[in-house]
């Protein structure tokens, strides 16, 4: 059985708290600098506001086994592609010189939802029909079949909330996306990347900036939560290390 802390919920409250203020101490950083016109994209691409997820995420995988020499948050995250050289990941795990998981953590908050939903979708999908190619390949050498994730954390407001309308120009869209808001569409999007197996399981949540320093957030879909997800890599991580031993 694979080992998910008793205190998930409260952990990963933690992590949501971690992005939030992490976001306020880089923009008033930024303003000090006299540069209060670009914080909020500082904030977003300074690169440890996710932090808090990359060690809860290395917490569960030693638990469930997994050596902490073979996890890697700061370095090492490169790992080769089919379109191009190499892909750097946010966690990546080779176990004796086999890849064993690669994840992803991301974010999004307002204003600018309707481009960044398109870029994280293309992000997403490209990331991981690039590896899955590589694989195909044999860029992996004898590596059993990675475990990939996805995390999400978006910002609930009411821009993220709203319906959004569609341009259909020559054909029409599938039905399911008409009359969404950006939060449906991330839902939509994550479920269909597990259901294609793009990614083995992925997580949303979603927070408001004032619930969110506090460590309150939501998760809008049963099959998205973070405890299926943890159960799914640590699973993973206990097959992997059964076949090892």
């Amino acid at each position: 059985m694979p080992v998910i802390p008793k205190d998930l919920e409260q952990r990963v409250g933690r992590a949501v708290a971690h992005y939030w203020r992490t976001l306020a101490s880089q923009s008033r950083k930024q303003r000090k600098g006299k540069k209060a016109d670009r914080a909020g994209r500082a904030a977003v691409v300074a690169g440890k506001q996710m932090n808090g997820f990359c060690r809860l995420v290395s917490d569960v995988l030693t638990a469930n086994g997994m050596p902490e020499a073979h996890i890697h948050l700061d370095k090492k995250l490169e790992l080769p592609g089919f379109f191009r050289p190499t892909k750097r990941w946010d966690l990546v795990v080779v176990y004796k010189g086999k890849l064993v998981a690669a994840m992803e953590f991301k974010s999004q908050r307002g204003p600018s939802f309707g481009n960044n939903f398109n870029n994280r979708s293309e992000e997403a999908i490209g990331t991981a029909h690039d590896l899955w190619t590589a694989y195909r390949e044999g860029a992996f050498t004898e590596s059993p079949r990675p475990w990939l994730g996805w995390l999400m954390l978006l910002e609930d407001c009411e821009d993220s909330r709203s319906s959004v309308s569609i341009d259909e120009p020559h054909f029409p869209v599938f039905p399911e996306f008409k009359g969404t808001s950006y939060m449906k569409r991330y839902e939509l999007l994550l479920r269909r990347l597990v259901r294609e197996r793009l990614y083995d399981s992925a997580t949303f949540l979603v927070a408001t900036e004032a619930e969110g320093k506090k460590g309150k957030y939501k998760e809008p879909a049963a099959d998205l939560q973070a405890k299926q997800f943890f159960a799914s890599l640590g699973g993973h991580i206990g097959t992997i290390l059964a076949g090892q031993s």
